[in-house]
């Protein structure tokens, strides 16, 4: 697991409690912020997976 792994997942995480915080308070702008978190997190996360891969692919020559 890298950096990117990582910090993708802890965004990702961190969007889901705001965007059900959001939704407890009512506030759907908290709501929006929570869900663009979790792509913003799931993109980083992806980059790292292709990373991960590029790096085993490399580790196999």
């Amino acid at each position: 697991m890298n950096k990117d792994q990582v910090k993708g997942a802890a965004k990702v995480a961190a969007g889901k409690v705001q965007q059900k915080v959001g939704k407890a308070i009512g506030s759907e702008k908290q709501q929006v912020k929570g869900l663009g978190k979790q792509i913003e997190g799931k993109s980083q996360k992806a980059v790292g997976n292709a990373k991960e891969g590029l790096k085993d692919a490399a580790k196999g020559r």
